[in-house]
């Protein structure tokens, strides 16, 4: 009797002592989010570098372009009195748009690379035709002033002189414009020594540098634009998508078509009552391969990982009555945590698959080799392997998914919560450990089916 009252009380004894370790366990894994945390530091880290050495990179051949234009500006007189009655002339701006205007551009990207960084550069050709209408009031036009400019936001990515026609005469293109507002740099033509009847036809050809990203203002009352590419990874960008577009890959075309009805500018104005900006479109080059979001995306899951690996090791020493450390525990939580530097480390010489691979097999290979020293259970060691190898597949598939990545994520989530329920579903927490006379221990390896 004695003996009997003996046992149940150490079977409770080890019932609580298996729920203060469950509650030890689930503090290391919140724990282990401290040197998470400090890994996710150190991603942001790299990609700041990265942003900086792209940065050079980019301002020595030409940053991301916007085009904006071709804009006439036309100085034109007011007349005004002032509080004494003098009569007062001043000089203003009337900004005129196209009412058609058709881009037609051709880009040729390459990546250039600086140490283990990479940036994604191009050159274009560009050709700019549009055509503006008659010009309103010629008696308060000063038309010996008027400019044709065209707004770029790096000239330094300009690589060819610049050719200009207006209805058929040759314009002589330079740097700068009117301080005008609308933009803050570009190039610009005098068009005073021209006719002043209209329509007006302009044409431009452009050979433009740039980086990652190319932008298009829609300043015609019908604004067309086409670009082809052999980039095949492109990413339509801005306040309008293409109405066509071809990916392959070859490279890709699009094309855009804006009205002066989608944006929020009239087709002219005086002074500076608009700004061109909020319509802008275009294309990013955009590079699939960024370890760094990979990598940002992947230690994310962390908590997930640590936090069912720790209770796969729990179940374990439950079921098979062993005892694991909690400075075991938390030695196999560093070496996940260690996973996602190597991971980081591996991938900016070698690429993301790679060096997953090759880091998921180490720490998978490590914690096993661990768990079969410290269980001295061959089976519950397996047991172990066979749980991290699945959670690590499952995340490089998740890492691959874009749209139905919280879809697989929440159904493996509960996966992995069916079967910890399952594996767990024999068990007596409340006389967890208690034996009677009679009953033999088998480990769950040896009766689950």
């Amino acid at each position: 009797m004695d003996k009997n009252k003996n046992l149940k009380l150490a079977g409770q004894r080890f019932g609580r002592s298996a729920t203060a370790k469950l509650l030890v366990i689930s503090a290391l894994a919140l724990a282990l989010l401290i040197p998470a945390s400090m890994v996710t530091s150190l991603i942001q880290e790299r990609m700041a570098r990265k942003s900086e050495v792209t940065g050079e990179i980019n301002s020595k051949w030409g940053r991301p372009q916007t085009i904006t234009g071709p804009v006439l500006s036309i100085p034109y007189e007011v007349h005004m009195e002032n509080a004494a009655g003098l009569r007062m002339t001043m000089t203003e701006y009337l900004h005129l748009l196209p009412d058609d205007m058709d881009i037609k551009s051709r880009i040729a990207p390459e990546v250039r690379y600086r140490s283990i960084y990479e940036s994604v550069l191009y050159s274009s050709q560009m050709t700019i035709n549009c055509r503006f209408p008659e010009l309103i009031a010629p008696e308060d036009i000063i038309w010996s002033g008027a400019a044709v400019w065209i707004g770029l936001s790096d000239l330094r990515g300009i690589n060819a002189p610049v050719q200009g026609l207006h209805n058929g005469d040759t314009l002589a293109i330079t740097p700068g414009i009117e301080p005008t507002g609308l933009v803050d740099s570009g190039i610009s033509a005098a068009v005073g020594h021209h006719s002043q009847e209209g329509p007006h036809h302009f044409s431009f050809v452009l050979s433009l540098n740039g980086s990652e990203q190319i932008d298009f203002t829609p300043v015609g009352k019908i604004t067309t634009v086409s670009v082809q590419s052999d980039w095949k990874d492109p990413s339509f960008t801005g306040a309008f998508l293409p109405v066509e577009r071809q990916i392959s890959d070859d490279g890709f075309s699009a094309r855009w078509q804006v009205l002066h009805l989608n944006r929020n500018y009239p087709q002219y104005w005086k002074g500076k009552g608009y700004k061109l900006a909020g319509a802008d479109f275009g294309v990013k080059f955009f590079n699939p391969v960024d370890i760094y979001q990979k990598s940002m995306r992947t230690v994310k899951y962390a908590l997930l990982f640590i936090a069912f690996t720790f209770y796969a090791l729990f179940i374990t020493e439950v079921i098979n009555r062993l005892r694991v450390h909690p400075v075991q525990y938390l030695l196999t939580g560093f070496a996940m945590v260690v996973f996602y530097t190597l991971l980081l480390a591996l991938s900016e010489h070698i690429g993301f698959s790679r060096a997953y691979l090759i880091s998921s097999l180490g720490v998978i290979g490590l914690i096993t080799a661990y768990a079969k020293s410290i269980l001295k259970h061959p089976k519950a060691a397996r047991m172990i392997c066979g749980t991290m190898a699945l959670l690590y597949g499952y995340l490089y598939v998740l890492l691959q998914l874009d749209a139905y990545a919280l879809l697989m994520g929440s159904l493996g989530l509960f996966a992995m919560l069916a079967a910890i329920m399952y594996l767990t579903r024999q068990i007596d927490w409340y006389t967890l450990g208690q034996e009677t006379e009679g009953m033999k221990t088998h480990p769950v390896f040896d009766h689950v089916r």
